[in-house]
């Protein structure tokens, strides 16, 4: 079996870590420590995060798409096959290393997708995209950490509380659609959504395309 090489590491932004990007063969994975936060082999559920929200957009003119967190890109190549030629999708990413990996090691992985003439990167923490973003999205597409408890950076929790929620409402245009992909289910975090005022529904997608692997959660919260 071919090993795994360490290809790059960096400090997550609170100091408390690091990432590191490895490659075996043509996989790449995506580390913390001894958990893995994402896999070039495993993006199901990360493609369902956008395809589902697509879905309920139907057409929509000019439809405006946050993405908190690029990850290895599934999510933001998913959308950008399902939106029209007139959409806007920006993404938040908070950690410099990732876009440069994006860009260099995992090139092949994104396909060209951080050029394409609808998206825009911006290195930034995606709960401030969200504050300066009120009444701009039709659609928040959250890949942050790993879901409502967070794992790699402990602000990412500000997200997921009543203030962030709020936050992502008032973000959002009306019947525009919240969608948050975590690991595994969190009650409290559904009970959250519905009294923040949303309509939500909570939808399990397995993390192969094919329909095997874990199962993940994606919850999909829209605003009256």
């Amino acid at each position: 079996m071919i090993p795994w090489t360490t290809l790059d590491t960096a400090v997550l932004p609170d100091g408390s870590g690091d990432l590191r990007l490895k490659q075996r063969g043509t996989e790449f994975s995506i580390m913390l420590g001894s958990n893995e936060l994402m896999n070039s082999r495993l993006s199901g559920s990360e493609e369902a995060l956008a395809t589902l929200v697509c879905d309920r957009l139907g057409q929509r003119r000019q439809p405006s798409i946050l993405i908190g967190g690029l990850g290895m890109g599934f999510t933001l190549r998913a959308a950008l096959s399902h939106l029209p030629d007139d959409a806007q999708v920006e993404v938040a990413e908070l950690i410099p290393a990732v876009v440069a990996w994006a860009r260099g090691p995992m090139s092949a992985v994104f396909a060209g997708c951080l050029d394409d003439a609808r998206v825009r990167v911006n290195v930034t923490d995606v709960a401030a995209a969200i504050v300066n973003g009120k009444g701009r999205h039709d659609a928040i597409l959250l890949d942050v950490d790993n879901g409502p408890e967070g794992l790699t950076v402990a602000g990412n929790d500000q997200l997921y509380g009543a203030a962030g929620l709020h936050a992502a409402k008032a973000a959002l245009r009306p019947g525009g659609i919240l969608a948050v992909w975590s690991s595994g289910p969190d009650h409290g975090f559904t009970r959250r959504l519905r009294q923040a005022g949303f309509a939500t529904e909570e939808v399990t997608a397995r993390a192969r395309r094919t329909g095997g692997g874990a199962r993940h959660v994606i919850w999909l919260a829209t605003r009256p």
